[in-house]
């Protein structure tokens, strides 16, 4: 694209099936609606840190992209999808079944709702220390996801972040959470133990279930409710380690459809549980 492009428009490149490359120059600001929607050859794209707004849907989509390269310099990226500031959309890259990893760049301060989701064969993201909250079902349904490292600076995780997320197998819940949300690791079958931190206080409906290969959880007893079917399906959870007392376990709102979990063996500690 020439130097004298400053905006692409709305499904300014939508379904051009043929198109395998995009670099744009540094005088672009704005990327329109589907603008890249349906453009199924787009293997990578280099978006400039001129860009300052991403319309709804931009890649969505777009299968055989394996390399979204997000140039930093920006210090106002914050939002879902590519993280750039103005972001409407929350579901910019859905589909994106071809892409594998992806690198945020540290100016990114959140990750919004739907950002990854459909993203089948992404296996890995670095997600830096700046990133304070990820979005309502931001990897759903990326069934490629093996594990993933939450930064401390996370103080909030949306409601089915990991919903279908089926090869996960370990996941660190940063400090500073303060909740589990309604369908987070829904049917995370490939999950094996999961320690809850101590600044957790409430664990939502359905948070675990489904996770078929759960075998231990802790517990720690700054959690006060935990909701309906929390851990239905958790047919493997043997052992629960509850850092607290046994009076303060009975303490506990847990709600209906969690046999698994008041039927595990459970392990009492005063301080930390192994």
């Amino acid at each position: 694209m020439p130097g004298s492009v400053t905006s692409i428009g709305d499904f300014a490149f939508s379904d051009c099936s043929g198109l395998t490359s995009v670099t744009m120059p540094g005088s672009v600001t704005s990327i329109g609606d589907g603008a890249f929607r349906y453009c199924n050859s787009l293997k990578s794209i280099t978006i400039p840190d001129s860009v300052t707004s991403i319309g709804d849907a931009a890649f969505s989509d777009c299968s055989e992209l394996t390399n979204i390269d997000v140039q930093p310099g920006n210090t106002e990226y914050h939002s879902s999808g590519n993280c750039l500031i103005e972001t409407k959309s929350k579901t910019l890259i859905w589909g994106c079944n071809g892409l594998t990893s992806i690198a945020l760049p540290y100016s990114v301060t959140s990750i919004g709702d739907w950002a990854f989701a459909g993203c089948d064969s992404l296996k890995s993201i670095a997600i830096p220390d700046s990133v304070t909250s990820i979005g309502d079902a931001t990897f759903y349904g990326c069934s490629g996801l093996t594990s993933i490292s939450i930064p401390n600076s996370v103080t909030s995780i949306g409601d089915a972040a990991f919903y279908g997320c089926v090869a996960l197998t370990s996941i660190t819940v940063p400090n500073g959470i303060s909740f589990i949300g309604d369908y987070t690791f829904y049917d995370c079958k490939s999950l094996t133990g999961i320690a809850i931190p101590d600044s957790v206080t409430s664990i939502g409906d359905s948070a675990f279930k489904g996770c078929s290969g759960l075998t231990s959880i802790i517990i720690p007893n700054s959690v006060t409710s935990i909701g309906f079917s929390a851990f239905d399906g958790c047919d493997s959870l043997t052992s629960v380690y509850y850092v607290g007392t046994a009076e303060a376990w009975g303490r506990i709102t847990i709600k209906s459809g969690n046999a698994n979990l008041t039927n595990a063996t459970r392990y009492y500690y005063s301080e930390t549980a192994p």
